[in-house]
């Protein structure tokens, strides 16, 4: 039996972002709507279970070189000195 190649992140964004944009629509059937809905959550954990991962492994990298983390500033916040 072949195994089913992986997914990479970029492909369940895609993914995701089209059933989105189905679901958005509003011209399907309840059922077909909720199935695409249950998928969406299904990918969204994913996407967050690997941005984690991959979260981590940067830390993990950093603390090994001697690199430093400095916390991500958010749009419009000043830089602290």
């Amino acid at each position: 039996m072949a195994r089913r190649p992986r997914k990479g992140i970029e492909d369940k964004l895609a993914e995701l972002e089209d059933l989105v944009e189905r679901i958005e629509d509003g011209s399907l059937p309840l059922e077909e709507t909720m199935d695409l809905f249950e998928k969406g959550i299904i990918l969204t954990r994913e996407v967050q279970e690997a941005l984690e991962k991959a979260e981590m492994r940067v830390t993990r990298l950093l603390e090994e070189h001697g690199g430093t983390e400095a916390p991500l500033e958010e749009d419009g916040d000043e830089p602290e000195a």
